[in-house]
């Protein structure tokens, strides 16, 4: 044997050695032992998928608070400004993070009114008393949906459940007079005004429909 051939047995015999070590060592790829990424964004075969990232945070619950008052915000602002699609927009989005804000829903209800959409301007209202049945100021918003949807005997019972729970707040007999007026029953709709009258001596247009209604009885 020359020195060629001993020095490749002796390298023949060196790879023997290391791949049985290593062989009964247990140091090598296994059947069905998932690849661990070293870093927490290493992409495996260079694919990276949205699905697969579990770094991203949630938001806390302060930044959904603040998320829900700039949102309440705008929506305020745009009321203000008669911009009643933005201010559906950001209400919707509001209501998405919190189905059940009482305050949304009634600016939400009276944009639709704005917008004489009176069938979802109801679902609004109704939605709300569900959730508190004692919020006059809904009953009365409801009661003047309904009249203009034709539902007045409904609208009736609201108007009435909004003076029960506030019996000294004058827009809501004057409010409840204006039904009573276009119904045609106009000696009911004269009692109101004077009553809403009597609660706020300002009311310049129930001292108008008194006058009126007065006038046109003699």
């Amino acid at each position: 044997m020359n020195e060629f051939q001993l020095l490749l047995s002796i390298i023949a015999l060196t790879v023997f050695i290391i791949f049985f070590k290593q062989l009964f060592s247990g140091n090598y790829p296994k059947r069905g032992v998932d690849f661990e990424a070293k870093l927490p964004n290493e992409n495996i075969g260079g694919v990276s998928r949205a699905d697969k990232i579990f770094t991203k945070e949630e938001n806390t619950d302060e930044q959904r608070k603040s998320r829900e008052e700039e949102l309440l915000n705008i929506a305020e602002s745009s009321i203000e400004k008669g911009d009643n699609i933005e201010a559906k927009k950001a209400l919707q989005s509001l209501l998405i993070l919190e189905p059940n804000n009482i305050e949304a829903l009634r600016m939400q209800g009276t944009v639709n009114l704005n917008m004489n959409d009176y069938t979802n301007a109801k679902e609004s209202f109704i939605k709300i008393l569900e959730l508190d049945e004692k919020d006059d100021l809904t009953h009365n918003l409801l009661a003047n949906t309904l009249h203009k949807l034709g539902e007045d005997d409904e609208a009736i019972k609201h108007h009435k459940r909004a003076i029960e729970l506030d019996k000294s707040y004058a827009p809501y007999y004057f409010n409840y007079a204006n039904t009573l007026y276009d119904l045609g029953k106009k000696d009911e709709a004269l009692a109101m005004y004077e009553k809403a009258l009597s609660f706020d001596h300002s009311l310049k247009e129930a001292k108008k429909m008194i006058s009126e209604l007065k006038n046109g009885n003699n």
